[in-house]
């Protein structure tokens, strides 16, 4: 009995210090007719962003409460995205960023393309720090939702759209 009230504890400890960090991000691709623009939305959990910026720019990072830390994040987010349109590389603007709940959103834009026969990307945001990290991309507004999902050795993922 002993044992089972020992694992159970072993158990229950082991899913707390995990469920902290997630290690997985969501970024939509929009292509939104109404503003002209492909627009990108990435987020991350403000719990491994944390982490990531202690291991960025050092342990005194506050993620949370520090914009500068919140800019530095979001750059290093910037220079791990690319984005091919057609096996043309788009130039992305660097929008902005914010802080909402338990998430930090990170957002690009870069204006809309037509005849879109392919998307191309790379989205190698924390998992260059994290080998387990996994990044999975909906792409929206070019009829059904389409998916890239980033993990293992995965560098350049395509969508064909017929």
């Amino acid at each position: 009995m002993r044992l089972l009230i020992s694992l159970a504890v072993l158990m229950c400890t082991a899913f707390n210090a995990s469920a902290h960090q997630l290690k997985a991000a969501v970024t939509t691709v929009l292509f939104n007719k109404n503003s002209g623009h492909i627009e990108l939305m990435h987020r991350y959990y403000l719990h491994d962003t944390e982490h990531a910026v202690g291991e960025l720019i050092g342990k005194h990072a506050d993620i949370l409460q520090n914009k500068a830390d919140q800019a530095s994040f979001a750059d290093y987010a910037f220079d791990r995205i690319q984005l091919e349109i057609n096996h043309k590389s788009l130039k992305l603007e660097n929008v902005g960023f914010e802080v909402d709940g338990k998430f930090l959103w990170v957002y690009q834009e870069t204006p809309l393309v037509a005849n879109v026969t392919s998307i191309r990307m790379r989205n190698n945001v924390l998992r260059d720090i994290w080998a387990e990290q996994m990044n999975l991309v909906n792409i929206e507004g070019l009829g059904s939702v389409r998916s890239m999902h980033f993990d293992g050795q995965d560098d350049w993922l395509e969508v064909v759209i017929k």
